[in-house]
């Protein structure tokens, strides 16, 4: 009996279209919803839109162990829950590329020493100026918490609303999507998880 053997297929890697041709991608996008992209007031919006899109999705040339490569151990001993509560975040949902906006908790449990704060926010940013799920943002970013800093427990919560949900769609606006993932002694130990449970909620 012949056993077949499966193959991954060979993912090519990605080519950046230039300039040019992402402003043709606009004009192109602007006709077919209708409108005259030649038209004054929207001579120049290719430009705009693909200025924009650089900005939106900074966050493909970033990488979070690059941020989170500082450690100081001068702590006294500080062995606790370090907590950032509600970072402000807005990405694009990879389905229709429509905002989704709300808030990231993180919380790590050190392993002799502390990140600067303001390293965690950035992390944020990496993962959110990408084409995104909410569920894969939240893995994403307690996986690169947990892996960089060697941490012995995160927590990950975010609280987000989605354009692609209350503009279009099934139009239910101001719904909140709440999503948390878990690694180390932070989802082994339930006294832990409500703790940060608590301290989300303040």
């Amino acid at each position: 009996m012949d056993v077949k053997v499966l193959q991954k297929p060979v993912v090519k890697p990605i080519v950046r279209p230039t300039q040019e041709e992402a402003e043709a991608a606009v004009r192109t996008l602007l006709a077919w919803a209708g409108d005259n992209p030649n038209r004054e007031g929207l001579q120049d919006t290719p430009r705009r839109v693909a200025k924009a899109y650089r900005e939106y999705f900074a966050g493909y040339e970033q990488d979070p162990a690059d941020i989170l490569n500082r450690v100081f151990e001068e702590v006294s001993g500080y062995d606790d829950i370090v907590m950032l509560r509600a970072i402000p975040f807005t990405s694009h949902c990879e389905h229709h590329i429509a905002p989704f906006h709300g808030h990231v908790h993180i919380a790590y449990l050190p392993n002799g020493g502390v990140v600067g704060i303001s390293k965690l926010a950035r992390v944020v940013e990496v993962y959110a100026r990408r084409l995104q799920t909410q569920e894969t943002m939240t893995a994403q970013i307690t996986q690169a918490v947990h892996e960089h800093l060697a941490a012995r427990g995160v927590a990950v919560m975010i609280e987000a609303v989605h354009t692609c949900m209350s503009s279009r769609g099934v139009g239910k606006p101001d719904v909140t999507t709440v999503t948390t993932q878990f690694a180390g002694e932070l989802k082994t130990n339930p006294v832990l998880q409500a703790r940060f449970m608590q301290q989300v909620r303040g």
